[in-house]
């Protein structure tokens, strides 16, 4: 298969990958404190309509939970299988997360809007996981439903 396939741009790529989740891990999540920014607000509306959420925070080392989920603090320690990956962090950052993604080896990785890393989409895509950059799963979700 062609990885560059695997990069998604168009919402009918959008809406297939979006009926075959069921399970979100959320690296980056907010706590209920930052209840008004996006990486907290996103993974509650996204739990409000069906999605089993997880959240993998990068700060916060004190939290157990979040929206009443157990939190964990690398993809990989998560005992489930994972459908995606929603990603709340700067593009600069996302590198030092690559290997942690293709440990846990989701079906597919969202970068939420504003967050663009072409050469990490790019190994991602080669090592045949799914990948969405620059959108906002929220609005995506609720224009698609």
């Amino acid at each position: 298969m062609n990885w560059q396939e695997n990069i998604i741009t168009d919402t009918t790529q959008i809406r297939e990958l979006l009926a075959q989740t069921r399970t979100i891990a959320v690296l980056g999540i907010k706590t209920e404190a930052q209840a008004n920014q996006p990486a907290f607000y996103v993974p509650r509306y996204l739990g409000s309509v069906g999605f089993e959420v997880i959240p993998v925070p990068v700060y916060y080392p004190d939290v157990t939970h979040i929206l009443g989920h157990t939190v964990y603090r690398t993809l990989a320690e998560i005992p489930i299988d994972v459908d995606l990956v929603n990603v709340f962090r700067r593009p600069q950052d996302i590198p030092t997360h690559l290997e942690d993604i293709l440990a846990k080896s989701p079906k597919a990785v969202w970068l939420q809007s504003g967050i663009r890393h072409d050469a990490v989409a790019e190994k991602l895509a080669q090592a045949g996981i799914k990948v969405v950059q620059d959108r906002c799963l929220m609005i995506e979700h609720r224009n698609l439903t």
